[in-house]
């Protein structure tokens, strides 16, 4: 009579797997009670990022300024993009805060996980503090740089539109649009290491892909839907120009597109980390 031999199952039965709910009423609880480790965040990156030197919240402004006049210096020169009768330095520097700020948080945000490791292994909180206090962050400097901007008025003595109001809510949708993408990139990076490498070229790509050196009208119409959809910045940005040079509000189609994807991004961002997160302190 010859033995059966049992294999040993190569994974838990179905009733012993976790599987993690997601309650978005539980999740912006945590996030609310943690809301000042959040603001210590900010404070501590404000403080390591500008203590010391020599130019101090300056370094907020220095990078938009120089895009601004390298774009008008070379590319305004070689190319003679259309602005609508604006001041090419104001015509950049218009798309310039709106694109550092995206930038500025995707980069940090991205790395946000990695560069607090002491912080996952020793307290408990909400992950996504970490990668929202680096958009709030950018978003202070974005603040800062907006000075430059409204020098260029006075110096150009182009003051800006009425149709001015309708930037808050572009602002809230790029906030939407750069939380989803940070959130997701932060918690995509910790399991995968080539994220880090990623974002920069990204970065770079979308500076040139995004019309800030250009206007959109430079994309063809029949295209701007669908580039609506895979490059949210690109409408917003957009709208940036024409509600404050322009005295337009935004291109609603164009917008909303735009808002719906920054929605998803935001939506699918948040459930990607928010199911990866019970791994991040393993892993990192």
């Amino acid at each position: 009579m010859t033995a059966t031999i049992v294999e040993p199952p190569t994974e838990p039965p179905a009733s012993l797997r976790f599987r993690r709910r997601l309650s978005f009423r539980e999740a912006m609880s945590e996030l609310w009670q943690a809301r000042e480790l959040t603001r210590t965040l900010v404070e501590r990156d404000l403080r390591i990022r500008y203590k010391q030197t020599v130019l101090g919240f300056g370094w907020a402004v220095a990078g938009p300024v120089v895009f601004m006049l390298v774009f008008t210096i070379f590319f305004q020169s070689a190319g003679h993009f259309a602005t609508g009768g604006v001041p090419y330095a104001l015509f950049s520097y218009t798309a310039l805060v709106p694109w550092t700020f995206f930038a500025e948080a995707l980069a940090l945000g991205s790395l946000s996980l990695i560069s607090n490791l002491i912080l996952l292994n020793k307290v408990y909180c909400p992950r996504e503090v970490f990668p929202i206090g680096t958009v709030i962050t950018s978003a202070f400097d974005a603040a800062v740089s907006t000075v430059v901007l409204l020098a260029l008025f006075v110096i150009y003595q182009y003051p800006p539109a009425l149709t001015t109001l309708w930037v808050p809510l572009i602002i809230a949708v790029e906030v939407i649009f750069t939380l989803g993408v940070s959130l997701f990139a932060s918690s995509v990076l910790i399991y995968l290491r080539d994220v880090r490498y990623v974002v920069p070229l990204v970065i770079q790509v979308g500076l040139f892909a995004s019309p800030v050196v250009y206007g959109i009208n430079v994309i063809p119409g029949a295209l701007r839907p669908i580039y609506s959809i895979i490059d949210p910045m690109g409408p917003i940005i957009d709208s940036f120009r024409l509600t404050v040079l322009h005295d337009r509000p935004p291109n609603w189609s164009l917008f909303g597109l735009a808002t719906v994807a920054s929605v998803v991004w935001l939506v699918g961002g948040y459930a990607v980390f928010k199911r990866l997160e019970t791994g991040i302190a393993d892993i990192a």
